[in-house]
Order: structure tokens, then C-alpha cells, then sequence
């Protein structure tokens, strides 16, 4: 599907790959919807695009937040393509910590942000995404998900974040044999390694040791790169039902 003049949705749209997916979508002719809860990051990146992009502060993991915004996008910008749900979290914890059994409240509200969001935004996306009318392939938008690899080599202190992205993997193949009567395509993306704000608080050294981890290129992946296989995706019509790696042929070890 062509990108030009459509209409996108970006959650998590105001920092690391979702930013970057909001300026490669812009820069191939798209309006854009951030969708953050950084209203200071995102109400500044809806600036520096204008009228190509609006902001809407909102929390993913609150349905009644989301249903609002996704009316609010359709409103003003009139319909919905695309979606790039890159919104997520995580907090590292054992199961078995030095204080005992782990609290579940964090493992509830990971899966809360990256499932629950995810599939928050995607039910009530699709609802506006399946009013367009068809290009010649009968293709009327595209939903885009971010998992990781920690999906499939999730390490020690990892349990909820993996399972939470291990639950967007596997929900991936479903959604786009749902979708495929309304020529909507899924597809999910699996990064590894990107240099983001999520790891501003690592050392050079540390990300520098994090980097020879990969096998190539050696160094962190850069979010741009993110953002061009996401578009790739938007444009290439058989793309479907598939969560792609992106990761350098990086695998985890289990710490």
C-alpha cells in the first residue's frame, strides 16, 4: 500500500522506534497521530511536522483513553491507514528474589502496557481502518506490532516482559487470518539490540559491550533502520501473518 496521503498511528510515538517510524512516515507523505504519554516529547515532534502530525497524550493500557484518541484521529484527520504500535515497557525481576516470591503487580502491569495496549489500539483501530475503501489489491490498511527478540531467548529477570512479547508473536498469525477478509495485513517486528532512551541510562561502556554481542553489523541497531522496515512492510502487499527478526542475527544468552 501506497504511504502517500494516508493516515497513521504511532504509539510510542514521541521517543526511540516509534519516533523514528513517525519522521520516515512523514517523510514518505503520510499524516501521523503520536500516540505517548509524553505529552512534552510528543506535543514538541507534532510541532516540528505541523499540520502532518498531531499528538495525543494517551495511555494504552486504558481502553477508554484509547477508544477516545482513535476517535479523536479520525475525526481530524478523517480516516485510518496504518498503525505502529510501538508503546511498551519493562521491569526486570526474578521470580524468586532475594526479599521471596516477585510481586505480581509489575508482572500484571507489563502485560497490561505492551499485550493489553497493543491489542487495545489494534480492536479499536481496525474498527475505523475497515471503513476505507480498497486499493487494486483490496487492501484497506495495515497494523504493524513490536515484539522482541526477548520473545524467543527471553533471559534471567525477564519473565514478564518476555511473555508479554512472546503474547504479540503469537497473536500475530490469528489477527492477520482474522483481517484478511477486510484487507487488513498483520505483521510484527522483533527487534534486538537499538540504540533508544530506554538504554540512555547504560554507559558507553556497557552499550559498547552490548554491541559486540552482535554478530553484524557490530553496533547497536539504529531506530531508523526500524522505522525502514516498517514502511517496507506498509508497501510490499505480501507481507502478512509473519514476526520478522531485526536483530543482526543477534541470539540472547540467559543473562
Amino acid at each position: 500500500m501506497e504511504i502517500i496521503d494516508k493516515v497513521a498511528i504511532v504509539t510510542g510515538g514521541a521517543s526511540g522506534l516509534g519516533k523514528a517510524c513517525v519522521r520516515q512516515l512523514v517523510q514518505k507523505g503520510a499524516r501521523v497521530a503520536i500516540l505517548d504519554m509524553n505529552k512534552d516529547q510528543g506535543t514538541a515532534l507534532a510541532k516540528e511536522f505541523e499540520e502532518k502530525t498531531i499528538f495525543l497524550q494517551t495511555d494504552v493500557s486504558d481502553e477508554t483513553n484509547v477508544k477516545e484518541s482513535i476517535e479523536a484521529v479520525a475525526d481530524r484527520l478523517d480516516s485510518i491507514h496504518f498503525v505502529i504500535n510501538c508503546a511498551g515497557m519493562g521491569i526486570p525481576m526474578k521470580v524468586l528474589g532475594k526479599d521471596g516470591p516477585m510481586s505480581m503487580e509489575p508482572f500484571i502491569k507489563t502485560m497490561q502496557v505492551n499485550l493489553n495496549g497493543t491489542m487495545n489500539v489494534i480492536c479499536h483501530a481496525v474498527a475505523k481502518i475497515v471503513e476505507n475503501d480498497s486499493n487494486a489489491d483490496g487492501e484497506k490498511g495495515v497494523v504493524i506490532n513490536t515484539s522482541s527478540i526477548a520473545a524467543f531467548e527471553g533471559q534471567i529477570g525477564q519473565v514478564a516482559y518476555t511473555a508479554s512479547k512472546a503474547a504479540i508473536a503469537g497473536i500475530t498469525l490469528p489477527l492477520a487470518r482474522e483481517f484478511a477478509d477486510y484487507g487488513i495485513r498483520v505483521i510484527t517486528i522483533a527487534p534486538g539490540i537499538f540504540d533508544t532512551p530506554i538504554l540512555g541510562r547504560l554507559s558507553e561502556k556497557v552499550k559498547a559491550s552490548l554491541a559486540r554481542q552482535i554478530p553484524f553489523p557490530k553496533r547497536l541497531g539504529d531506530p531508523k533502520e526500524f522505522a525502514f522496515l516498517a514502511s517496507h512492510i506498509i508497501e510490499n502487499p505480501v507481507m502478512n501473518g509473519e514476526t520478522i527478526r531485526l536483530d543482526g542475527s543477534l541470539r540472547m544468552t540467559d543473562r
